[in-house]
């Protein structure tokens, strides 16, 4: 049999292997990169289009991102540090758009204000403590907030008419926030990955066994889903960035580093509306407070979408529960991940997280009514024969375990890699696609360390200013940065 030796194996054709592929291929067009996926075109799962929400995630208005104490008080970490990453995506996308790495930006990225709207007294009181704090940092200087409900009616008309005047409600706004069509900047990535001779794409190929050599290296089994047939990579280096699919692929893995880690996959729904009289008296992307238990993929919002040019209403996501890893996954996904070192874990979540279980299982039972009622706390005058219901992606919430070895829910990104340096995997869910650029950074940095210490740090910071420097604290970088990304990127303030 003939062995194909490469530098770097990319497993799985969504925007995280498509973002470090052209990361390395820019720090060095010399590597020789193979990605394998396991559909018949890349950005075809969680990076689709329809299977996610579009949002630039930034922490302009996902709430959840700014969780609330007991007490009352606002945290506001998290949302500095996912909208600094953010920016990390947007200096690369902006590089890449200025030297034909990407087409014309409106292809990929547009303009779509970014709204939090609450209604209520305690809801208000929240949001405006929100608004004080992030306004008062320079991340967020461009925060609007009112409580007006006039001002609120020019922002978002579909969701202030026909709402009761005597109601308490409130909303913030950045007017230069993003709809990005995840699939659209992937597919073109990978396009662009393919005009180097030292890259190749396997599609309909999935990986069916790893060995790691005594070298460092890794022998990874690769069979033709078509055909049947095997061949065999020898790589120096795996990654492993399958979406839900990471899991598996990592415990298969057998790096120690794997140990105690499990999956709870969640599905989504979308409500979906095509009518462009509708569809053109909406512009923005407006969340809400979730539901009591709902996971933090749950937040409700009504989107403006732009995918492959074409505009639509996007509603929800409905949650449920799903033993699928991947939309196009196997039902037997979750009893496959079971493990010796992930059983307690996954048992304590399970036990410790009932409301959850609750909450996926009243999603499931919704009628399209149901689901509409929800909508009308957002467009109070839809109608139902409207909306249609469409199947968003599957996501895989990470379960590792806590200080004391039982189970705990992540609600976020997590890299994991071995020892070595020669395998890494990305497992877990919001914010994903929007920070791939920094999550593929810290890939570099902990498995490319010696080479990230010379020329390619350099280069690296060719491509993203930033590099090295903090956006939270340099205010004076993070604006100049901020006026040069939006403007190469169309975003309008």
């Amino acid at each position: 049999m003939t062995i194909q030796k490469v530098d770097v194996l990319l497993v799985g054709g969504g925007v995280m292997s498509a973002t470090l592929g052209t990361l390395l291929t820019r720090l060095d067009p010399s590597l020789k990169i193979t990605m394998v996926e396991r559909l018949d075109h890349v950005a075809h799962e969680s990076t689709d289009g329809w299977n996610n929400a579009g949002t630039g995630h930034a922490g302009y208005c996902e709430l959840n991102y700014t969780p609330e104490d007991a007490q009352g008080n606002v945290s506001i970490d998290r949302a500095l540090t996912i909208n600094a990453n953010f920016e990390i995506s947007l200096q690369f996308w902006t590089h890449l758009v200025e030297t034909g790495g990407l087409p014309e930006p409106s292809r990929f990225i547009n303009t779509t204000p970014h709204l939090s709207f609450v209604w209520g007294e305690a809801n208000v009181a929240f949001l405006r403590q929100r608004y004080e704090k992030l306004s008062a940092h320079h991340l967020f200087k461009d925060m609007e907030y009112s409580e007006d409900p006039a001002v609120l009616r020019e922002w978002m008309p579909l969701v202030m008419n026909g709402r009761d005047p005597a109601e308490k409600v409130a909303a913030t706004r950045v007017a230069y926030g993003a709809d990005v069509d995840f699939g659209s900047l992937t597919r073109n990535m990978v396009a662009r990955l393919q005009d180097n001779p030292h890259f190749s794409l396997l599609l309909n190929h999935e990986v069916d066994d790893f060995d790691h050599a005594d070298d460092g290296s890794w022998f990874i089994e690769v069979e033709d889903r078509n055909s049947g047939d095997k061949q065999t990579i020898n790589a120096r280096f795996v990654f492993l960035g399958a979406g839900g699919g990471a899991l598996p692929l990592l415990q298969a893995s057998g790096i120690d580093e794997a140990n105690g880690y499990g999956g709870f996959p969640v599905s989504g729904q979308w409500l979906v509306c095509k009518d462009q009289s509708i569809v053109s008296q909406h512009h923005a992307k407006v969340y809400g407070k979730a539901a009591i238990g709902a996971p933090p993929m749950s937040v409700p919002h009504l989107d403006t979408r732009i995918i492959n040019g074409e505009p639509a209403l996007l509603f929800g996501p409905y949650a449920g529960f799903t033993t699928k890893f991947l939309k196009a996954g196997s039902k037997l996904d979750l009893l496959k991940s079971v493990s010796i070192s992930n059983l307690i874990p996954m048992m304590s979540v399970g036990i410790n997280n009932m409301d959850l279980t609750k909450y996926l299982i009243g999603e499931v039972m919704q009628s399209h009514a149901d689901r509409v009622a929800t909508l009308r706390h957002y467009f109070p005058d839809c109608k139902d024969t409207d909306w249609t219901l469409a199947e968003a992606g599957q996501r895989v919430q990470i379960i590792k375990k806590d200080a004391q070895g039982r189970g705990k829910l992540e609600f976020g990104t997590e890299l994991v890699a071995s020892k070595d340096g020669s395998l890494a995997a990305l497992l877990g869910a919001s914010p994903g696609a929007s920070v791939a650029v920094q999550a593929m950074i810290e890939v570099l940095e902990r498995c490319f360390a010696d080479r990230m210490q010379g020329e390619w740090k350099t280069r690296l910071q060719g491509m993203i200013p930033s590099y090295g420097q903090n956006l939270k604290t340099n205010a004076d970088l993070l604006l100049g940065i901020r006026e040069r990304t939006l403007s190469t990127l169309g975003l309008k303030k």
